[in-house]
């Protein structure tokens, strides 16, 4: 399905001030796509269990930067010549999960914490700074829909590489992760091993856990699925086709009932978007798909058909079901706050497998409240933009982000997703890029750009029309901003 590669919004001119405009298709050189592709590269493909000699497990090298994005964003607001002028809606969501985070970090140390309760507490809400900053840095720093879709490449080329990491451990059992290592970096916790289920075995390539990667590879699926329908070019569209293929292999590969029940609430996202003919097409694929890996491999195929049978009497469920008394009556002690963020350790206390648990044990009601009010402001963003957008390319794009939402609420309700910071750091990102394509569909010209208030300063007089982008549009400015200008 070609596409023309040049959106219409990234020419052109943005008001920023009276008598100033600004085009979006402006020269950048390192800037937040740019940091965010390179976070996504460090991230990915180097194996999670490789940090920084002599530090934590919070010292990846792709959490770094993360932390960074934060610090950047901070000093960014503190500086009224770097504020990124209009609103960004998830900004507010992201302030009232870090309150409730601060407020049940705060409620943790007064009711008193063990050693390694306040080293889990202090660890938490770094990794939520790394959080925070990859879904600032991308709700804020994306200055346009060329940008955003170079990002996307990014992260789906990340995904293959990762899902064919997999593969080639299943399918040989040789570790490709083992020659993926960086001097300085040094291996620190635990190393997946492959684990048998049913006639097939369990693979995690980079990341921490089998279940962590099918996440993180049903994550990016929708993304890939987007390009190899709305690639600029025949060659990229093919390659796009080639990398959903191998990324959805990599998810069967981690045999795993969170990735079997992401993939099929994110199809049934996508479904609502796709024209009939993209429904039938995209079916007839996945039943061939589905032939061949049967044929292939008839062990694995009979294995992911049984992942859900007799649920009264399958250890995964039974095991869960008996952990939720004890885990409603720690809740019923301390409701609205919990016990503290990160103060449910593994070690001292049982494993939930469920983050909604997990998140109403360290931050209460408030805290779960605060976490589910992140992913529905995601979703209502991207489904604004859904509407909004008046390309196809656009909206699939939005339906993309809000199939990323909806699985993450669900997911989160079968492993405790925030402590798996591949996965997580992800999933911040996405919600930082439904906060992006809220912003470039917005109505407002000044609300679309992503322009600081640096600009300002020396732009005294308008430019007059002289780039072949802006040739018609820019002239002269009018004396007031436009409708819908932020102060």
């Amino acid at each position: 399905m070609p596409t023309t590669q040049l959106h219409a919004h990234d020419l052109e001119p943005s008001l920023v001030s009276a008598e100033t405009y600004v085009t979006r298709r402006r020269p950048t050189y390192i800037d937040a796509p740019a940091l965010l592709g390179l976070m996504l590269v460090l991230l990915t493909l180097i194996p999670a269990r490789y940090i920084v000699s002599g530090m934590t497990d919070l010292a990846r090298p792709g959490l770094i930067v993360g932390f960074c994005f934060f610090a950047w964003w901070l000093v960014a607001r503190f500086s009224p010549r770097l504020v990124m002028p209009g609103p960004q809606p998830m900004r507010w969501a992201l302030l009232f999960f870090f309150v409730s985070l601060m407020l049940s970090y705060a409620a943790g140390y007064s009711r008193g914490l063990t050693s390694m309760e306040a080293n889990g507490a202090d660890r938490m809400m770094l990794y939520f700074c790394v959080f925070g900053g990859a879904l600032l840095a991308a709700a804020d720093g994306i200055p346009n829909w060329f940008r955003l879709r170079g990002l996307l490449k990014v992260l789906v080329g990340c995904a293959t590489v990762v899902a064919v990491i997999a593969l080639v451990q299943y399918t040989t059992q040789i570790d490709l992760t083992t020659y993926l290592t960086v001097p300085g970096l040094e291996a620190k916790g635990w190393t997946p091993t492959y684990e048998a289920r049913g006639d097939g075995i369990r693979v995690a390539s980079t990341t921490t856990h089998y279940i962590e990667l099918a996440a993180f590879l049903v994550t990016c699926l929708p993304f890939a699925v987007h390009f190899a329908l709305f690639g600029d070019r025949r060659g990229g569209r093919m390659l796009a086709t080639v990398s959903s293929v191998l990324i959805l292999g990599g998810v069967l590969t981690t045999i795993s009932r969170t990735g079997m029940l992401a993939l099929g609430v994110v199809i049934a996202t996508l479904f609502l978007a796709w024209t009939w003919r993209m429904r039938y097409n995209l079916l007839a694929v996945g039943a061939i798909l589905a032939a061949m890996l049967a044929a292939a491999s008839p062990g694995l195929f009979r294995t992911l058909t049984r992942l859900f049978e007799d649920p009264a009497n399958n250890p995964a469920f039974t095991v869960r079901q008996e952990r939720y008394p004890l885990a409603f009556h720690y809740i019923a002690e301390r409701p609205w706050l919990g016990r503290g963020t990160g103060t449910w350790i593994a070690p001292q206390y049982q494993i939930m497998d469920n983050q909604w648990l997990d998140t109403l044990l360290m931050n209460g009601i408030v805290g779960a409240s605060a976490m589910a009010a992140l992913h529905l402001t995601g979703i209502v963003l991207a489904v604004l933009a859904w509407r909004r957008a008046a390309r196809r390319e656009d909206r699939h794009l939005a339906a993309a982000l809000v199939a990323t939402q909806v699985m993450a609420i669900l997911v989160a309700g079968t492993f405790d997703s925030l402590s798996f910071m591949t996965y997580a750091t992800t999933m911040g990102l996405t919600l930082g890029l439904c906060g992006t394509v809220w912003r470039l569909t917005h109505p407002a010209r000044t609300v679309r750009t992503s322009t600081t208030r640096w600009f300002l300063d020396g732009a005294k007089t308008p430019p007059r029309t002289t780039s072949a982008a802006g040739k018609g549009a820019i002239g002269r400015a009018p004396q007031q901003p436009a409708a819908g200008a932020a102060s």
